[in-house]
């Protein structure tokens, strides 16, 4: 029994010479396949390659290293050089789907798709296998426009996915594209019938219906589902837009009512369908319904920042501008990000009586959201140049005109204004005086812009026969501003016309309910000019208490007398 056995093994241990090279090939070349292997993996290309080829040359007719040397050139974006090796691959060994997959993805590759749905369409064509990539399939057919084929490949996917959303939607789109409307109609009814109680699916039929103006089939579709589910308001928006469309707008009312008093209606949806209502032609019953609307959007709505958007828009169309900022400013907290409001928050914030801290906090949210904008820069100069914030106010308004480039004279126009007044407070005096002249050559008739000028010049007593036409520019087209009268007639007194000068400064008094400190101490000092010094005493104390005064007032009431 022994010996038997020996021999037999000896006997397989006699291979030919032949055999055995061929044996050693073999392990060889798997050696350099998994070396290739290895090196393609690492990203380095050539070196595998050399070991593919390698490999080639000792196991020529291998499938699997053709297949590796045609992924190699793909990854080289070397399609034309991969099929070849792809192709091979597959004709050595046509049952690996990944080898025919290969050869499909390389044609894609080469701009000849069709080739590639010949292989995808022979891997899916049983309807048993495959299947996964007949959406792959569909996709190269609808590039092609090949779109009845596309259409048997979404068949398949149907079959073997189910009904789905997307493939309903893109079958849809195709028969929308053929003209087979009746086609599409029906994908539509079998996704709704799939997923009984999905609004979406039924909003969706109802546009394609009514885009094709078959409104009375998309209403009688939309009453359908609200008789077995009532409780979907996103259904009576629906029914309240078709009955609308269709000139019915009490029944069309009835279930925009009913719509907005449902709290599981998107809250951004009632806020669109509220500032759509605002933009229509105005009328008693427009304004009657937007009045009910508004009561159920802030009872039966979460805080939500479209909602106190619209309500914001709301309160400004009927006049109620400090009802419209409260509610863009709660906008604002819960987003942040939105420009529009935020720039109606900070023009509506502007006038008389703006309370710039509070005003500084929108400026500064404005160029931390919107770093890009000029506008909110332009704001946050003017608003800290407003505060004293002088240093900044120049930072912020060198922002905004590089931004702006000129694009916007306006912008420039007011920002040199606003930087000729910071710059003079800052002392330097020649960049104030160069930018207010920069403002002027945009718009030479600025009162802002010429009254500041001339004021500065009177304060410098440079200029000052040009500070007079100037001042004297303004006031005619403004006789009863108190602050232009003022800035007048100091001009006149720094150029000695002390009776013009109290003319002028009698009549900016007569303008202001409490006079300022500034010009009850100017009055002052131009009465001690004319000789009047008792009055002029009386007008210096009256300045006293306030903060404009000047440094020199207390030195003007201790010693009786004028101090420059």
């Amino acid at each position: 029994m022994t010996s038997v056995l020996a021999g037999e093994v000896l006997a397989q241990k006699k291979l030919s010479k032949k055999e055995r090279k061929a044996q050693k090939n073999e392990a060889l070349a798997s050696r350099y396949f998994i070396e290739g292997t290895k090196l393609m993996n690492l990203g380095d290309l050539e070196k595998s390659y050399f070991y593919f080829q390698k490999a080639l040359e000792l196991e020529t007719e291998e499938p699997a290293i053709h297949y590796k040397i045609a992924e190699l050139y793909t990854k080289a974006n070397q399609p034309d050089k991969a099929l070849p090796f792809a192709e091979k691959a597959v004709t050595l060994d046509p049952e690996n789907k990944y080898y025919a997959l290969m050869v499909a993805e390389i044609y894609t590759q080469l701009k000849q798709p069709l080739k590639a749905a010949e292989i995808l369409d022979r891997l899916t064509a049983d309807g048993q296998t495959n299947q996964q990539y007949n959406l792959d399939l569909a996709s190269i057919y609808l590039n092609a426009n090949e779109f009845d084929q596309a259409l048997l490949a979404l068949d398949r996917a149907e079959q073997y996915y189910g009904i789905l959303e997307p493939i309903t939607l893109q079958k849809q789109r195709i028969y929308l594209r053929k003209n087979q409307l009746d086609q599409a109609v029906k994908e539509g009814r079998k996704l709704i019938e799939a997923q009984p109680g999905n609004p979406n699916y039924v909003l969706g039929l109802v546009e394609i219906l009514f885009n094709n103006n078959r409104l009375e089939d998309a209403i009688s579709l939309v009453l359908g589902e609200i008789k077995k589910y009532p409780n979907q308001p996103e259904l009576q928006m629906a029914a309240h837009s078709l009955f609308k469309e269709k000139g019915d707008l009490n029944r069309a009312n009835r279930y925009l009512f009913t719509a907005f008093q449902s709290t599981e209606l998107d809250p951004e949806v009632k806020a669109r369908a509220f500032m759509g209502l605002m933009n229509e032609i105005k009328t008693q019953e427009r304004e009657l319904v937007l009045d009910s609307l508004e009561v159920l959007m802030i009872e039966k709505t979460a805080e939500n920042a479209l909602i106190f958007e619209a309500l914001g828009e709301r309160a400004g169309q009927v006049g109620n501008q400090e009802a419209s900022i409260d509610y863009f400013k709660k906008s604002l907290e819960l987003k942040p990000e939105n420009a529009s409001v935020l720039e109606k928050v900070i023009l509506g914030s502007f006038g008389e009586d703006a309370d710039f801290a509070e005003l500084e906090q929108y400026t500064t949210l404005g160029v931390d959201q919107f770093p890009k904008n000029q506008e909110f820069w332009f704001y946050d100069g003017v608003v800290k140049s407003a505060r004293k914030n002088d240093s900044s106010a120049v930072i912020s308004l060198q922002k905004a005109l590089a931004l702006n480039q000129g694009q916007n004279p306006q912008l420039d126009q007011v920002a040199f204004g606003s930087l000729g007044s910071s710059y003079y407070n800052l002392g330097k005096k020649d960049s104030a005086f160069h930018y207010f002249e920069k403002a002027l050559q945009i718009n030479p008739n600025d009162e802002q812009v010429l009254n500041n000028y001339a004021y500065f010049l009177s304060l410098e007593k440079k200029d000052l026969q040009k500070a007079k036409a100037m001042s004297e520019k303004v006031v005619k087209r403004f006789p009863n501003n108190g602050t232009f009268l003022d800035t007048h007639a100091w001009v006149l007194f720094q150029m000695g016309d002390y009776e013009g000068a109290k003319y002028y400064m009698n009549l900016a008094i007569e303008q202001e309910v409490e006079p300022s400190g500034v010009m009850l101490e100017h009055y002052g000092d131009i009465l001690y000019h004319l000789g009047q010094k008792s009055e002029a005493l009386s007008f210096w104390k009256r300045a006293a208490d306030s903060p404009e005064a000047s440094e020199k007032l207390p030195l003007k009431i201790k010693d009786g007398k004028y101090h420059e």
